[in-house]
Protein backbone atom coordinates (compact mmCIF):
# COMPACT_ATOMS: atom_id res chain seq x y z
CA UNK A 1 0.00 0.00 0.00
CA UNK A 2 3.00 2.54 0.73
CA UNK A 3 4.50 1.62 -2.70
CA UNK A 4 1.13 2.83 -4.38
CA UNK A 5 0.56 5.94 -2.00
CA UNK A 6 2.54 8.02 -4.82
CA UNK A 7 0.44 6.96 -7.83
CA UNK A 8 -2.93 6.98 -5.76
CA UNK A 9 -2.01 10.79 -4.97
CA UNK A 10 -1.19 11.75 -8.22
CA UNK A 11 -4.46 10.71 -9.52
CA UNK A 12 -6.25 12.06 -6.64
CA UNK A 13 -4.32 15.16 -7.94
CA UNK A 14 -4.83 14.68 -11.29
CA UNK A 15 -8.71 14.63 -11.04
CA UNK A 16 -8.70 17.56 -8.28
CA UNK A 17 -6.70 19.62 -10.79
CA UNK A 18 -8.74 18.96 -13.77
CA UNK A 19 -12.02 20.22 -11.96
CA UNK A 20 -9.98 23.19 -10.60
CA UNK A 21 -8.85 24.23 -14.27
CA UNK A 22 -12.34 23.34 -15.74
CA UNK A 23 -13.53 25.42 -13.51
CA UNK A 24 -11.43 28.25 -13.30
CA UNK A 25 -11.45 28.47 -17.34
CA UNK A 26 -15.28 29.04 -17.17
CA UNK A 27 -15.41 30.96 -14.94
CA UNK A 28 -12.19 33.83 -16.33
CA UNK A 29 -14.05 32.91 -19.72
CA UNK A 30 -17.64 34.18 -18.44
CA UNK A 31 -15.61 37.52 -17.07
CA UNK A 32 -13.68 38.59 -19.71
CA UNK A 33 -15.18 37.91 -22.91
CA UNK A 34 -18.67 39.58 -25.22
CA UNK A 35 -20.93 38.21 -27.83
CA UNK A 36 -19.08 38.38 -31.32
CA UNK A 37 -20.91 41.51 -33.48
CA UNK A 38 -19.18 41.84 -36.61
CA UNK A 39 -21.66 41.68 -39.49
CA UNK A 40 -18.72 40.17 -42.25
CA UNK A 41 -17.75 37.84 -40.03
CA UNK A 42 -21.46 37.10 -38.44
CA UNK A 43 -22.36 36.42 -42.22
CA UNK A 44 -19.27 33.73 -42.77
CA UNK A 45 -20.37 32.54 -39.49
CA UNK A 46 -23.75 31.76 -41.33
CA UNK A 47 -22.15 30.17 -44.44
CA UNK A 48 -20.31 27.79 -42.13
CA UNK A 49 -23.35 26.74 -39.86
CA UNK A 50 -25.13 26.03 -43.18
CA UNK A 51 -22.03 23.66 -43.96
CA UNK A 52 -22.45 22.01 -40.95
CA UNK A 53 -26.03 22.02 -41.24
CA UNK A 54 -26.63 24.04 -37.64
CA UNK A 55 -28.43 26.45 -36.50
CA UNK A 56 -25.48 29.26 -35.85
CA UNK A 57 -21.87 29.01 -34.46
CA UNK A 58 -21.70 31.34 -31.50
CA UNK A 59 -18.30 32.93 -31.16
CA UNK A 60 -17.10 34.92 -28.42
CA UNK A 61 -14.21 37.75 -28.08
CA UNK A 62 -12.16 36.81 -25.04
CA UNK A 63 -10.63 40.46 -23.59
CA UNK A 64 -7.32 39.99 -23.53
CA UNK A 65 -4.49 41.34 -25.96
CA UNK A 66 -2.53 38.33 -27.47
CA UNK A 67 -3.24 36.98 -30.75
CA UNK A 68 -5.11 33.91 -30.07
CA UNK A 69 -8.25 31.44 -31.00
CA UNK A 70 -9.76 29.03 -28.31
CA UNK A 71 -12.29 26.39 -27.86
CA UNK A 72 -13.49 26.17 -24.27
CA UNK A 73 -14.27 22.35 -22.70
CA UNK A 74 -18.07 23.57 -23.23
CA UNK A 75 -17.63 24.04 -27.20
CA UNK A 76 -17.91 27.84 -27.14
CA UNK A 77 -15.41 29.15 -29.97
CA UNK A 78 -13.31 32.48 -28.61
CA UNK A 79 -11.42 35.06 -30.35
CA UNK A 80 -8.99 37.31 -28.47
CA UNK A 81 -9.74 40.99 -28.50
CA UNK A 82 -5.89 41.48 -29.85
CA UNK A 83 -6.44 38.81 -33.15
CA UNK A 84 -9.73 40.73 -33.67
CA UNK A 85 -7.92 43.82 -33.81
CA UNK A 86 -5.65 42.98 -36.10
CA UNK A 87 -8.37 42.24 -38.60
CA UNK A 88 -10.02 45.88 -37.80
CA UNK A 89 -6.66 47.23 -38.80
CA UNK A 90 -6.70 45.25 -41.94
CA UNK A 91 -4.00 42.83 -40.85
CA UNK A 92 -5.69 39.75 -41.19
CA UNK A 93 -8.71 39.59 -43.25
CA UNK A 94 -12.25 38.48 -43.00
CA UNK A 95 -11.42 34.93 -44.49
CA UNK A 96 -8.23 34.34 -42.60
CA UNK A 97 -10.40 34.91 -39.15
CA UNK A 98 -12.93 32.86 -40.50
CA UNK A 99 -10.37 30.08 -40.80
CA UNK A 100 -9.16 30.37 -36.88
CA UNK A 101 -12.63 30.12 -36.03
CA UNK A 102 -13.10 26.78 -38.07
CA UNK A 103 -10.25 25.62 -36.41
CA UNK A 104 -11.49 25.89 -33.47
CA UNK A 105 -14.70 24.46 -34.52
CA UNK A 106 -12.30 21.41 -35.42
CA UNK A 107 -11.03 21.10 -32.02
CA UNK A 108 -14.74 21.11 -30.37
CA UNK A 109 -16.01 18.67 -33.16
CA UNK A 110 -13.20 16.55 -32.67
CA UNK A 111 -13.30 16.56 -28.98
CA UNK A 112 -9.61 18.01 -28.47
CA UNK A 113 -10.92 20.96 -25.59
CA UNK A 114 -11.82 18.81 -23.06
CA UNK A 115 -9.18 16.24 -23.55
CA UNK A 116 -6.68 18.74 -23.58
CA UNK A 117 -7.45 19.26 -20.03
CA UNK A 118 -7.81 15.95 -19.29
CA UNK A 119 -4.30 15.06 -20.70
CA UNK A 120 -3.05 18.19 -18.84
CA UNK A 121 -4.11 17.21 -15.55
CA UNK A 122 -2.94 13.71 -16.31
CA UNK A 123 0.08 14.77 -17.52
CA UNK A 124 0.94 17.14 -14.31
CA UNK A 125 0.37 13.92 -12.27
CA UNK A 126 2.90 12.03 -14.36
CA UNK A 127 5.17 14.72 -13.79
CA UNK A 128 4.68 13.99 -9.90
CA UNK A 129 5.09 10.93 -10.21
CA UNK A 130 8.24 10.34 -12.26
CA UNK A 131 9.54 13.70 -10.43
CA UNK A 132 9.01 12.05 -7.30
CA UNK A 133 10.60 8.48 -8.43
CA UNK A 134 13.82 9.54 -10.65
CA UNK A 135 14.20 12.11 -7.98
CA UNK A 136 15.29 9.38 -5.83
CA UNK A 137 17.10 7.01 -8.94
CA UNK A 138 19.32 10.62 -10.51
CA UNK A 139 19.47 13.27 -7.51
CA UNK A 140 19.00 16.69 -9.13
CA UNK A 141 18.85 15.55 -13.01
CA UNK A 142 15.64 13.31 -12.23
CA UNK A 143 13.07 16.37 -11.64
CA UNK A 144 14.58 18.15 -14.86
CA UNK A 145 14.58 14.82 -16.70
CA UNK A 146 10.78 14.01 -15.25
CA UNK A 147 9.71 17.94 -17.05
CA UNK A 148 11.44 16.95 -19.98
CA UNK A 149 9.80 13.76 -20.62
CA UNK A 150 5.93 15.71 -20.28
CA UNK A 151 6.60 18.38 -21.72
CA UNK A 152 7.89 16.12 -25.30
CA UNK A 153 4.29 14.30 -24.45
CA UNK A 154 2.39 16.57 -24.17
CA UNK A 155 3.90 18.74 -27.51
CA UNK A 156 3.29 15.55 -29.36
CA UNK A 157 -0.38 15.57 -28.69
CA UNK A 158 -0.77 19.18 -29.50
CA UNK A 159 0.76 18.42 -32.70
CA UNK A 160 -1.03 15.94 -33.77
CA UNK A 161 -4.56 17.28 -32.44
CA UNK A 162 -3.69 21.02 -34.66
CA UNK A 163 -2.89 18.41 -37.62
CA UNK A 164 -6.68 17.09 -36.93
CA UNK A 165 -8.20 20.85 -36.46
CA UNK A 166 -6.36 21.98 -39.39
CA UNK A 167 -7.92 19.20 -41.63
CA UNK A 168 -11.84 19.57 -39.89
CA UNK A 169 -11.09 23.48 -41.28
CA UNK A 170 -9.87 22.77 -44.84
CA UNK A 171 -12.91 20.41 -45.31
CA UNK A 172 -15.41 23.03 -43.53
CA UNK A 173 -14.10 26.30 -45.41
CA UNK A 174 -14.18 24.32 -48.55
CA UNK A 175 -17.83 23.25 -47.82
CA UNK A 176 -18.75 26.89 -46.71
CA UNK A 177 -17.26 28.33 -49.64
CA UNK A 178 -14.29 30.37 -48.43
CA UNK A 179 -11.73 27.82 -49.11
CA UNK A 180 -8.15 26.92 -48.00
CA UNK A 181 -6.46 29.88 -49.20
CA UNK A 182 -6.81 32.04 -46.22
CA UNK A 183 -6.05 29.37 -44.26
CA UNK A 184 -2.93 29.17 -45.83
CA UNK A 185 -2.01 32.92 -45.85
CA UNK A 186 -2.89 33.00 -42.05
CA UNK A 187 -0.20 30.88 -40.80
CA UNK A 188 2.30 32.79 -42.90
CA UNK A 189 1.32 36.15 -41.31
CA UNK A 190 1.23 34.42 -37.79
CA UNK A 191 5.17 32.36 -38.48
CA UNK A 192 6.22 36.64 -38.93
CA UNK A 193 4.49 37.98 -36.49
CA UNK A 194 5.95 35.25 -34.11
CA UNK A 195 9.15 35.49 -35.90
CA UNK A 196 11.64 35.49 -33.54
CA UNK A 197 10.05 34.04 -30.03
CA UNK A 198 11.67 30.76 -29.57
CA UNK A 199 12.99 30.08 -33.38
CA UNK A 200 15.49 27.75 -32.15
CA UNK A 201 13.33 25.63 -30.28
CA UNK A 202 13.38 21.86 -31.49
CA UNK A 203 10.85 21.12 -33.64
CA UNK A 204 9.71 17.88 -31.46
CA UNK A 205 9.09 20.41 -28.53
CA UNK A 206 6.84 22.94 -30.28
CA UNK A 207 3.05 22.34 -29.13
CA UNK A 208 2.37 23.31 -32.91
CA UNK A 209 3.64 21.95 -36.27
CA UNK A 210 5.67 24.33 -38.12
CA UNK A 211 3.94 26.46 -40.62
CA UNK A 212 5.56 25.05 -43.72
CA UNK A 213 4.46 21.34 -42.72
CA UNK A 214 1.43 22.68 -42.04
CA UNK A 215 0.61 23.75 -45.43
CA UNK A 216 1.68 20.98 -46.55
CA UNK A 217 0.09 18.58 -45.08
CA UNK A 218 -3.28 20.66 -45.95
CA UNK A 219 -2.09 20.90 -49.53
CA UNK A 220 -2.02 17.24 -49.72
CA UNK A 221 -5.46 17.25 -48.28
CA UNK A 222 -6.42 19.25 -51.32
CA UNK A 223 -5.21 17.16 -53.50
CA UNK A 224 -6.54 14.14 -52.19
CA UNK A 225 -9.97 15.82 -52.27
CA UNK A 226 -9.74 16.93 -56.09
CA UNK A 227 -9.77 20.75 -54.72
CA UNK A 228 -7.78 23.41 -56.55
Amino acid sequence: MIKLTPILLAILYAYVSYRFSAWNTRRMLNAKSTRLADPTLEQMNKDMARALDVPQINVHIFEVEPVNGLAAPDGRIFITRGFYNKYKAGDVSAEELASVIAHELGHVALGHSRRRMIDFSGQNAIRVVLASLLGRLIPFAGVWLANMLTTMLAAKLSRRDEYEADAYASALLTKAGIGTGPQKTLFEKLDMLSAGMGGATPAWLLSHPKTAERIAAIEENEAKWGVT
